[in-house]
Formats: C-alpha cells, structure tokens, sequence
C-alpha cells in the first residue's frame, strides 16, 4: 500500500480494497464527503485517523454482504435520490418500467394510486414528473411510510402536497375512493425461495419481497378489489417477478379486465402486466 508522508493516501486506499472499484469508490465518497471528481484530482491526498476507520468500517460492513444502499442510507432511481433504510425495499432499476407506464396511461389532471408503496419511489417520480396529478401512496408499514414521508420533503418539497401517504393494509383505509390509474409493487417471491438467503435480499424486509404464499396472492388481492377503486377505463398496472406474466395476465383476464397485456423491461424479461378496467366490469 502506497503513502505519503507516512500516510494512507486515497489513492492507496482505493487499490487496497478487496471491493470492485466502482463500490469502493461510491464508499470512499460516502465517508469522506467527496464527490467522484474529487477522488481523482485528490487521490494523493492523506486520510485522517478517523476517515481510514470510518472507510474501514463501511467496506467491512459491505465485505459482510450488507447493501451499498443500506450503507450509505440512499439510492438513485429514475434520476432522483432516495433515501432508504432497512425498512424498506431497495429501489432497483427494473421497476423504472412501471414509472414509464404509470406516466403514459395516467390520465391528464387524473389521481393515482401506488399500493405498497415502500421508500415512495414510484409514487414520487411519478408526482415529480406529473404536476397534473394527484398521488397517493399506500403502506401498511408505518416505519416504511416514515421513509417515503421523507423522500416527498426532501424531492418534492413545496410540491409534497400533492402526495398524500396513507397507512393501509392494500384497499383497507381508501372507502369509496377511485383512481384514474393504480401501480404497484408487491411482494411476489414465493415462500422459502432460495433468493430469500441470497445477496442483497438477505438484509431487505421479508415482508416486502415475499407474500409467505404462492407469490400471486397479492395479485388476487389488489386486481380482486380494483373494481371497487378504480375508474371504468382505468388502467392497473404491476410488477411482478420474472416467471409471472402468465399467471398475472390470468388474473387480470379473469376479473374481466381488458386490454390486458405485459411489458418487457430493458433486459427483454416480462416485468409489468396491467390491464383496463372494462366498462362492464
């Protein structure tokens, strides 16, 4: 390990670590304060006691199997900087897919709804690309609902009006209220999946990836009840895991929803199926 005047440069640091560089760097700017340009025309720039035990501390914790996310408390999707902790899902780029068609089939001056709505991800890029609409999101977390309450300050700021975050157990707390368009995530990995005791999902919360089922119950629920909140015409759009298009397209088809199809996210697998409530429905 190189130095400098006895110390441990940046630079030392970055080709130390047993990460890949593009970890390494995302932790040496989380616990220095650097930006990205600052690592490079700093690299011969000595650490502080302090900042090597902090850096220290965080390529440990990421070595251990923890999420880079978890670790520096924030994630970027669709353009915009979460913040995310434990008690929420870890927002990834593949649900970018249910932004984009939340946004082409929401209607102008419309309302949506984004059931389960976790660190608030979808809802509030849909609210900060949408001024036109009304936007509520749904948890029955009230930790989760913490987190996306802060997401709405700090990205929608005097804006986060137009967000209304609601503690709900799917449908539970909305009475009569209709919608133009509902989206959601749920959870849909089926009970004992191995993928539960792999990688980053190790550490998400059990409850927002799995429905501890067949991983389609939260489907029946939500299509199940869609006709009581959802507009005729309006669109029900979700995501689901990559083996689901089929039975979700059934789902949809059996409560007699129309236009019913699926969408392939940028990897070309099946990631979002939806449909539009018929007239007759």
């Amino acid at each position: 390990m190189g130095s400098a005047a006895n110390g441990i440069t940046i630079a030392a640091c970055e080709a130390a670590s047993p990460l890949d560089k593009l970890e390494t760097r995302i932790l040496m700017m989380h616990a220095l304060g650097l930006t990205r340009i600052q690592l490079i025309t700093r690299s011969e720039q000595v650490l502080a006691a302090e900042q090597l035990n902090a850096l220290q501390n965080l390529i440990q914790r990421r070595v251990a199997g923890e999420p880079i996310a978890y670790i520096t408390g924030e994630r970027e999707f669709y353009g915009l900087s979460f913040t995310v902790t434990p008690d929420v899902l870890i927002p990834r780029p593949d649900t970018e897919l249910l932004v984009e068609l939340a946004l082409q089939y929401a209607p102008q001056n419309g309302n949506l709804l984004d059931m389960g709505t976790g660190s608030g991800a979808i809802a509030i890029a849909v609210a900060h690309q949408r001024a036109d609409l009304q936007v509520t999101a749904l948890d029955v977390s009230e930790a989760a609902l913490s987190v996306a309450h802060s997401n709405a300050q700090k990205i929608l700021g005097q804006h986060s009006p137009r967000l209304r975050l609601l503690q709900s157990d799917w449908y539970g707390a909305l009475a009569e209220q209709r919608f133009h368009t509902i989206a959601s995530n749920p959870p849909y990995i089926v009970k004992n999946d191995r993928h539960l005791g792999e990688g980053d999902l190790r550490f998400e919360p059990v409850n927002a990836l799995t429905d501890h089922g067949d991983g389609l119950s939260a489907y029946r629920t939500i299509i199940g009840g869609a006709a009581g909140h959802l507009h005729a015409d309006g669109w029900l759009l979700m995501e689901h895991g990559y083996d689901q298009a089929e039975a979700v397209r059934g789902l949809l088809t059996l409560q007699g929803f129309t236009q019913v199809q699926s969408w392939r996210d940028l990897a070309g697998i099946e990631r979002v199926s939806g449909g539009v409530l018929s007239t007759a429905s």
